[in-house]
């Protein structure tokens, strides 16, 4: 470790941390739900890729710490919301099921069943935790680091679904916090999309505010290039605060 706090390596960042805390140990204290919690935020975000075929069995259950008997009761409950496949035979396996996008109807409902207090609590914690993480990767990461980042925010910029775009926006925030070379505030972002990255969907279909959050993704990235920590989190808190924003308005107009 450096004087000023940076790594000497910089160590797995980006998609290849983000990924790897997918699949360390949960917490002992969880069971079935906190597996498919853990595997289901992976595969909604698109950190494991449509298709991809799991760990087997006893390897899995051995990274994530669990019991094989836990896990295969987590794939069962993956399976059933169609999370996952699993194929007999040679060459089969457990392989991942990317879903469709949600319907705006079911996401209307969902939204609803949240309220603005809940909502603006959740948004707060967000915010605190991606600036946290820009905050730190801008102090820990070396320039090869941030290819992930970049690569998902030129994606963002273009993608034409508003699933798509709220996947990347939700991989941009987790791979900021791999960056930052922090399992525990990677493994916050992954829990975060889970409870906000679909609903995202609703706010992501205005040109205008994809703009915006493009604009302010690079500009983070380009904070943590220059090792403005600061700026770097201030830009991070800025773009989650302002989506979560327009998702609190969207709610106050849902009857």
């Amino acid at each position: 470790m450096r004087p000023d706090g940076r790594s000497d390596h910089g160590g797995a960042a980006g998609t290849g941390a983000a990924r790897t805390a997918v699949f360390t140990p949960v917490d002992t204290r969880a069971r079935v739900d906190t597996v498919v919690r853990r595997i289901g935020d992976a595969i909604e975000l698109g950190l494991l890729a449509d298709g991809e075929q799991l760990p087997g069995e006893t390897e899995l259950a051995g990274q994530l710490g669990v019991s094989t008997v836990t896990l295969r009761e987590a794939l069962m409950a993956l399976r059933q919301q169609g999370l996952v496949t699993t194929r007999r035979g040679r060459g089969g396996g457990s392989f991942v099921t990317l879903p469709d996008s949600p319907p705006q109807e079911r996401l209307r409902a969902r939204l609803a069943d949240w309220s603005t207090e809940e909502l603006r609590d959740l948004g707060d914690h967000w915010a605190a935790v991606s600036g946290a993480a820009a905050l730190l990767a801008a102090r820990r990461t070396q320039p090869g680091d941030l290819l992930p980042l970049s690569r998902t925010a030129e994606a963002l910029s273009t993608a034409d679904e508003p699933a798509t775009r709220s996947r990347l926006y939700g991989r941009f925030h987790v791979e900021l916090a791999a960056a930052a070379q922090s399992a525990r505030l990677t493994r916050e972002e992954i829990a975060l999309q889970t409870d906000l990255g679909a609903l995202l969907c609703l706010v992501l279909d205005d040109p205008g505010h994809l703009r915006d959050v493009s604009d302010r993704h690079r500009a983070v990235i380009s904070a943590v290039q220059d090792e403005a920590d600061e700026r770097a989190r201030t830009l991070a808190e800025t773009c989650v605060r302002e989506s979560m924003g327009r998702l609190i308005a969207l709610r106050l107009a849902t009857p």
